[in-house]
């Protein structure tokens, strides 16, 4: 049963709002992406205390405002419906709206950013969260760099 504003772990309670709201929400992905409650609490404690260090005022306010149905929401992740890309590094690649993250082998990209150093954000993020790779391909579709977590 998916974590929301009311019913969470313990561990979440003295964080500031909008940590805690990213930490349900980032606990919640890693529990459908099939780990443990025990391994995701912590890492999504971390995650979201980065996450604020980094975040804009903007991005701290949306979080704020996260309803518990958007905190509950990761039913549509492709990794849900397809567990096999859980093994799978995750790929930083030039897309029409700007950079893409996409694990090997997607059939789409999990996310799609404006700027190539939010997509390598994200996907430090994910492979971080799944113990894989980054590769981060350059315009052209050459690897530009490769980092394993």
């Amino acid at each position: 049963m998916p974590w929301d504003t009311s019913d969470y772990p313990s561990s979440f309670k003295n964080l500031d709002i909008a940590v805690r709201k990213k930490a349900i929400d980032i606990a919640n992905a890693m529990i459908d992406e099939g780990y443990d409650e025990g391994r995701a609490i912590p890492i999504a404690t971390e995650q979201a205390k980065e996450w604020h260090e980094n975040a804009s005022e903007q991005e701290v306010q949306q979080m704020k405002q996260a309803s518990d149905h958007e905190l509950k929401e990761h039913d549509e992740d492709e990794y849900e419906s397809r567990p096999e890309l859980l093994e799978k590094g995750e790929h930083v690649v030039s897309h029409e709206d700007g950079w893409a993250v996409k694990a090997e082998d997607a059939k789409q990209a999990s996310d799609v950013f404006e700027k190539k150093q939010d997509a390598v954000d994200r996907a430090k993020e994910i492979a971080r969260n799944k113990g894989t790779q980054v590769i981060i391909h350059k315009k052209d579709g050459s690897i530009q760099k490769k980092k394993s977590y």
